[in-house]
């Protein structure tokens, strides 16, 4: 028991490090300094799922690299599972169903149903590209309070 003593003090010292560095985070990306530069956004516009400049990019490398991706729309659906409850899933779709919501960027549509869409409003889409992946992944969400460091899954508020 008196072994494991210092291997508990380690773990705490670092949860509590990291705590700390998370609150940090999330008090200085709500500060009144930050918010003030922002231009006031409609409820529809904060509510829409956007696109970054990487994900339109890429996306528009793939209608005009890949003939059987030209025309196609980015489908991003939350399924359950993943190691934090529920996961994003991004496919190429050509059909539009009826009760899905489309958002436009730059010629470039992203299509999200009406059950996931609750998952993700107000959410980014981005394009990453690291040395082990290539992938699109919800950069940030904010009905998420959590999720996985491989950003594929979340948990909700």
């Amino acid at each position: 028991m008196s072994s494991s003593r210092p291997l508990l003090r380690r773990l705490v010292a670092l949860a509590s490090g990291r705590v700390r560095a998370n609150h940090r985070l999330l008090s200085s990306a709500s500060s009144p300094a930050v918010s003030a530069e922002r231009a006031p956004q409609s409820p529809a516009e904060t509510e829409a799922v956007r696109m970054t400049e990487g994900c339109v990019r890429r996306l528009k490398e793939l209608h005009s690299k890949e003939p059987s991706a030209d025309g196609k729309m980015l489908r991003l659906s939350v399924e359950a599972g993943g190691c934090s409850g529920f996961q994003y899933s991004f496919t190429l779709d050509d059909k539009k169903n009826s009760d899905d919501r489309v958002f436009e960027t730059d010629g470039v549509k992203l299509i999200v149903d009406d059950i996931s869409y609750d998952f993700v409003k107000g959410a980014t889409v981005d394009y990453e590209e690291e040395l082990i992946r290539s992938a699109f992944v919800v950069s940030t969400n904010p009905s998420a309070v959590g999720g996985c460091s491989c950003k594929s899954s979340f948990m909700v508020k």
